[in-house]
């Protein structure tokens, strides 16, 4: 009979942040088990539960023996001897006389039917949930009491109902039963389950546990929004402390608490911080988007009276928002420039010396690259020399997700000019995926600076990223290369960076590996770009022409690519494109030599027309490339339509005449060259 399974696992307090996906982890595999035993459908229905002292997974129609089944098994050729067919049949237990034969298109061949008795489930179970405990995504593991079970954290509990019946069997060492337990302060301490059906609500009315993780994220949430409310207040980007906290709490109940408001002459990003990662407190701010006095505590117990609750939370930040202060005076009373040397005692890298190495590195980078932007190269090498000297900051030892917004703050606090500070900020931007670009010509040349000296240093000593190991986040430090000049629309070389990238190290101290950052760059562009909602022609048309030399270009490249891909010529001129790609790379693989055509060397009309046509609209398109106009001048060349057509309607290519095919091919390649300066038209061809 197909009747719901219930699998729990209690166990002591989960890691928080991997909790949900456990949960997902867990129900995932051992639903796929079940089916792959069929003793369940892959469309069935199941619920997956995870507390931080559980997970479990409730799935339905789950039979209690799984059905026979019979299988068609390809044996030997029936012109086999008599040995290897009686051996065939010896092999799946049937004599030889129940054997059939079976024409195939390589001929007659002896086959068994196979009949295989289903699993009863009682059988497997205890097999099925160990197998997956081990497949599950856990880094470390541990071991209690006397016996020999690992888990990520000890387990206490097994819980194995199929509708109304305990599944017998021993996981971790631990017996099945039906008993589970409820919230450690507030619920029943044993739970009997009558059924695997009764799981959720018999752990809310008796345990006081909402057992599934969404459902207790939503009322976390609506808790929040609901106190944030009652103060005029916003609660700002909680999404992911709210995952967090919902896999900290089974009964969740929202407290208000307050500080006191001398704490907000502390950066804000300080308390902010210090209260979302040491306290997990959700900051309320103001319609202005300051810090508001104020902060929302999430407990796993509901009290008639909260106040011990809320006056014991507020004593913790209290001493939290006090470190804070006390970093924030001390780290005030040494300048930035006083702490630079200091660098020279902090390993970057065993192969790249020293932070102050480093930092020296980088300012030459950034007023190589200010000179060549526009910015003040003054101020963007004073910038580069501070970049890093927060680094040196209790504050920043204290929360290393501050370091730069620190140094922002500090340098202002010394006098630094306000592009000089924002750069120090700014400069470690983009972060993550989303992040802004910075948004001045100072910041952008010590960013890109300090990209492309971490790129160039670590692509010379070998340290590429490989597979999905990235340890020096160097793809992210390639996309923010290629954001910045994009984005902010500088028109500067993407080689000659790379080059003064290099450059920047003392001579023999790296290995020649320009080409392999430029391909490495090449290839994170792509991926750029794509995401950018261009589709993978039109990327493909302009960058399988090579790496730009100026990235600022591409999104001008890219628009007229996907104008001229709109034209009613363009269909047709593609194709052409791709036809005279096919016919100048075959001569090539022969040994055919061309260069420019000659116009005397012409004898059909067609191939004269479309010399003088090809002629005629580079003339007046190479103005227009010059000046970056590419959309007016990919539109030009549309009028080839009509004498390509003709072209290759009448005229053959590779004609016995060596002069008549050389000279020809060079037409070919006088139009490819002609038409793909912007983008390979080719690629456009469906």
């Amino acid at each position: 009979m197909a009747v719901s399974l219930l699998i729990e696992l209690l166990t002591e307090e989960l890691p928080p942040k991997s909790l949900r996906q456990l949960g997902a982890a867990f129900a995932d595999n051992l639903v796929a088990e079940i089916v792959n035993h069929r003793l369940g459908d892959r469309d069935g229905s199941n619920r997956t539960f995870a507390t931080p002292r559980r997970i479990a997974v409730l799935i339905e129609d789950v039979r209690e023996r799984a059905p026979d089944s019979e299988n068609v098994v390809e044996g030997p050729s029936a012109s086999a001897n008599s040995k290897a067919i009686e051996g065939f049949a010896r092999k799946h237990n049937l004599a030889p006389d129940a054997l059939e034969r079976r024409q195939t298109p390589k001929g007659e061949i002896i086959v068994a039917r196979v009949k295989t008795t289903g699993v009863k489930l009682d059988a497997v179970l205890a097999n099925i949930v160990e197998k997956v405990l081990k497949k599950l995504p856990i880094t470390r593991i541990m071991r209690w009491g006397t016996g020999d079970a690992q888990f990520v954290r000890p387990v206490h509990g097994l819980v194995m109902l199929h509708g109304s019946r305990v599944v017998p069997g021993k996981v971790l060492g631990l017996e099945s039963g039906r008993h589970t337990r409820g919230h450690r302060f507030m619920g029943a301490a044993e739970i009997t389950l009558g059924s695997a059906d009764e799981y959720e609500k018999k752990l809310r009315d008796e345990g006081k546990v909402l057992a599934d993780f969404d459902k207790r994220k939503s009322e976390i949430d609506a808790q929040l929004q609901a106190a944030a409310k009652q103060q005029n207040a916003g609660l700002g980007d909680h999404q992911i402390l709210l995952d967090e906290v919902a896999a900290l709490v089974e009964h969740p109940s929202v407290y208000l608490g307050e500080f006191n408001p001398a704490f907000l002459e502390v950066p804000q990003e300080c308390l902010i911080l210090s209260m979302k990662q040491h306290q997990k407190y959700f900051p309320l701010t103001g319609a202005d988007g300051g810090l508001l006095p104020k902060f929302l505590v999430v407990s796993n117990l509901k009290a008639d009276d909260p106040a011990n609750i809320i006056h014991g939370n507020e004593r913790v930040l209290r001493a939290r928002l006090s470190d804070a202060r006390f970093f924030y005076d001390q780290d005030r009373k040494t300048r930035l420039e006083a702490r630079v040397p200091k660098l020279a005692h902090v390993v970057y890298h065993n192969k790249l010396g020293s932070q102050l190495e480093r930092v020296e590195r980088v300012q030459r980078l950034a007023e190589n690259i200010a000179r060549h932007t526009g910015a003040d190269a003054r101020l963007a090498e004073r910038a580069a020399w501070l970049s890093k000297a927060d680094l040196s900051t209790g504050m920043v030892g204290e929360f290393p997700e501050l370091q730069g917004i620190m140094g922002r703050y500090y340098a202002l606090h010394d006098g630094e000019s306000d592009a000089v500070a924002d750069a120090l900020e700014a400069h470690y931007r983009p972060r993550y995926a989303g992040d802004r670009v910075p948004d001045g010509p100072v910041a952008c040349a010590v960013a890109l600076a300090d990209k492309l000296e971490s790129l160039a240093g670590m692509f010379g000593i070998g340290q590429q990223p490989s597979g999905d190991k990235d340890p020096f986040a160097l793809r992210r430090h390639a996309l923010g290369v290629i954001r910045i000049l994009v984005e902010m629309s500088l028109a500067i070389s993407i080689y000659d960076l790379v080059d003064a990238a290099f450059d920047a190290f003392p001579r023999g101290m790296l290995g020649d590996a320009h080409t392999d950052l430029r391909t490495f760059i090449h290839e994170r562009l792509r991926g750029y770009l794509r995401d950018g909602g261009y589709t993978a022609n039109e990327v493909e048309a302009v960058l399988c022409l090579g790496l730009p030399r100026q990235l600022d270009q591409l999104p001008r490249k890219l628009a007229a690519v996907r104008i001229f891909a709109g034209l009613p010529e363009a269909e047709s001129l593609a194709a052409a494109n791709k036809r005279v790609a096919n016919i100048l790379k075959q001569a090539e693989a022969k040994g055919e030599s061309f260069v420019q055509a000659e116009a005397d060397k012409l004898r059909d009309p067609a191939e004269r027309e479309l010399y003088h046509a090809i002629e005629a609209a580079a003339k007046r398109a190479m103005p227009l490339f010059e000046q970056g106009d590419y959309t007016g001048y990919l539109k030009t060349f549309a009028i080839l339509k009509s004498p390509v057509d003709a072209f290759f309607e009448s005229v053959m290519v590779m004609v016995d005449d060596a002069e008549l095919r050389k000279n020809r091919l060079a037409l070919l390649a006088d139009l490819r060259l002609a038409m793909n300066r912007v983008a390979d038209i080719s690629k456009l061809a469906a």
